[in-house]
């Protein structure tokens, strides 16, 4: 088989008012991040990490901040259309590995959650998705719970 990996970085700051959502996952909060889509910064990770991987463009150029088509759209829509455009090139998702980075919320309590959405987006099975949450101890604007941040990497093969 031919592999190849690729990695992802999202950031996003903190916003009033705005829903937080993070790998699909809607949390109970009144801030969230702020972007033209629902700023899913690990999704948007996700996505980058798999088109690197592919060697394509990240999603800014799939997926336009400047197109009003993408204005709050769901970002597991655009991970459904990542996964397929590497399934008309002949690749397929492995695995993944990400971490999110943020001083709030508590995101371990949703960890499972989050793999299951990420599952059903990519057709990859639970045990093929590593996923940890750790906080910047208060360093940098992550740190001071202004922005999360996220982090991924993909194995991809063709298929």
């Amino acid at each position: 088989m031919n592999f190849r990996i690729g990695h992802g970085y999202d950031i996003h700051r903190l916003i009033a008012g705005r829903p937080l959502v993070l790998g699909g996952v809607k949390f109970d909060t009144d801030y969230g991040l702020d972007g033209h889509s629902d700023a899913d910064c690990l999704t948007h990770a996700v996505c980058d990490a798999l088109l690197g991987a592919a060697g394509l463009p990240d999603i800014g150029i799939y997926f336009p901040n400047t197109d009003p088509a993408y204005k709050n759209i769901d970002s597991q829509l655009l991970l459904k259309r990542v996964c397929a455009e590497l399934a008309n090139l002949g690749w397929q998702p492995v695995n993944l590995d990400a971490t999110l980075l943020a001083e709030k919320p508590k995101i371990y309590p949703r960890l499972n959650e989050i793999k299951a959405v990420l599952a059903a987006s990519t057709g990859l099975n639970l045990a093929d998705i590593g996923l940890k949450a750790t906080t910047n101890e208060g360093v940098d604007e992550i740190g001071r719970g202004l922005a999360i941040a996220a982090h991924a990497v993909a194995l991809i093969a063709k298929a």
